[in-house]
């Protein structure tokens, strides 16, 4: 932050970009991209170098995914993870060799199947019994051998979330080990000779702050593997223990370490299969987040800016104040609260996470030195609907005002990916920054596109 109180993002003024290139826009710096990507890569090579083992560290594409970032990802030694045809279509524009790429997916198309199966790619992650005869019948249409995994859901709970929490039994992903699923597709593909298995696939769920669920669900892994191994004679080389490494986004968050869950996964790994008398398997795992999401701010402008009174005790017309409200009132007994309604020129178009999940975000004012005095803030977006918010809870300066630009951090990742056209809204562009320049990456959307899919 400069004296004048603006930020510059990569060397780059925000004041300046969003001049250039308008706002509401996502900025990703593209040095702390690759960054975190190699850093990634380093830790767990050198976490399981002492096991004589391998590692690939596969982008989670669904995260955030461009020509670009693909490009960068791959440059710095990761595989791309897609998890439909249209993330599979970006990297191989990209130019990322078909056998660096996974295709995941639990409810996959003949269509998508067979253009990956085309393209080489290194593993199709196999997620229902039925997927196996599917893949194996598309691999003898193609004459090829079709390189898999089945994912398993190892009963390990974890995320932030219970719609990102996804090795629990009662969800849509993966094959159980407990109920034997998971064993049966493993010996099912084992049966077609058009499929070679190249492992096992686990992924416990997102924003996992906790690393204890990783290391018991490694082991989980390991023991089914053993077991397919004493039933069959084959011991799967490889084992992919899934992404969902938690970032920062609000202070008081504690991002998990790579390098620490690196060497806690290796110990894991290396401790049970010591105890089931089996060499270890080469490892994969599946960073999107931790990678994309601290590398990106969302850039805003301020418009209307609106203090709203929350009553103590009920509103004017005697109503009961509940919920958020009635939350905040209580934390000043006997006090009126109020809370200044921010609205910004983006919203749940830009990031649905917020009314999604009830995420966590915060925000600052970038453009100018402001007021030390704070006061208790809404970031609300331009969207039709009350639960249309930004950061639900944030202390801003007394004096913020229409025309501040306000910076919302660690947007990298399911803001873009997620981002949808509602109330007809075109989606922001992102804008990469690095060494002090700015280039777009992924252009704005504009009216014209919009109406170019209305045929009228």
């Amino acid at each position: 932050m400069g004296a004048d109180g603006a930020v510059s993002v990569g060397g780059v003024d925000l004041r300046a970009l969003a001049a250039q290139h308008g706002t509401p826009a996502y900025v990703l710096d593209e040095a702390d991209f690759r960054t975190r990507a190699r850093g990634f890569r380093t830790a767990f090579e050198h976490a399981f170098a002492p096991l004589g083992v391998g590692v690939d560290v596969y982008y989670a594409g669904k995260a955030f995914l461009s020509v670009a970032v693909a490009r960068w990802a791959h440059e710095e030694g990761l595989r791309i993870d897609t998890a439909t045809g249209g993330e599979l279509a970006v990297a191989l524009r990209a130019g990322v060799p078909g056998v660096d790429i996974g295709l995941h997916g639990n409810n996959k198309s003949d269509a998508e199947i067979e253009r990956a199966l085309a393209a080489g790619v290194g593993r199709v992650v196999i997620d229902s019994l039925a997927e196996v005869d599917r893949v194996a019948d598309a691999a003898a249409r193609a004459g090829t051998r079709a390189p898999v995994m089945v994912r398993v859901t190892t009963g390990v709970h974890a995320g932030g979330h219970e719609y990102i929490s996804t090795a629990h039994e009662d969800q849509k992903f993966g094959l159980s080990v407990t109920g034997g699923q998971a064993l049966a597709a493993l010996r099912a593909v084992l049966g077609r000779p058009e499929l070679e298995l190249l492992g096992i696939h686990s992924h416990i769920g997102s924003q996992i702050l906790d690393p204890s669920g990783f290391e018991v669900a490694a082991r989980r892994v390991m023991e089914l593997r053993a077991e397919l191994g004493a039933l069959t004679g084959h011991l799967v080389p490889e084992v992919d223990l899934g992404g969902g490494f938690g970032i920062a986004y609000v202070p008081g968050d504690v991002p998990l370490d790579p390098d620490r869950v690196a060497k806690d996964m290796a110990g894991t790994v290396a401790e049970a299969c010591a105890a089931l008398g089996t060499a270890p398997p080469r490892i994969s795992i599946e960073p999107g987040r931790a990678i994309v999401g601290p590398t990106t701010v969302t850039l805003y402008t301020v418009g209307t800016v609106k203090p709203v009174t929350v009553l103590a005790s009920g509103g004017p017309s005697g109503d009961l104040v509940t919920g958020d409200a009635g939350d905040a009132a209580a934390d000043r007994p006997g006090e009126d609260l109020v809370r200044t309604y921010v609205s910004v020129d983006g919203g749940m178009s830009d990031n649905l996470r917020p009314a999604l999940y009830g995420a966590a975000y915060t925000a600052a004012v970038v453009s100018r030195a402001a007021h030390e005095r704070t006061v208790p803030a809404r970031v609300v977006g331009k969207h039709c609907e009350s639960g249309d918010v930004v950061v639900r809870d944030v202390e801003l300066p007394d004096d913020v005002a229409t025309g501040d630009l306000l910076a919302v951090p660690a947007t990298g990742a399911y803001g873009r990916s997620m981002a949808s056209n509602y109330n007809h809204v075109p989606r922001p562009p992102v804008v990469a920054v690095r060494d002090g320049v700015a280039r777009v990456i992924v252009r704005r959307e504009t009216e014209d596109d919009l109406l170019a899919l209305d045929l009228g």
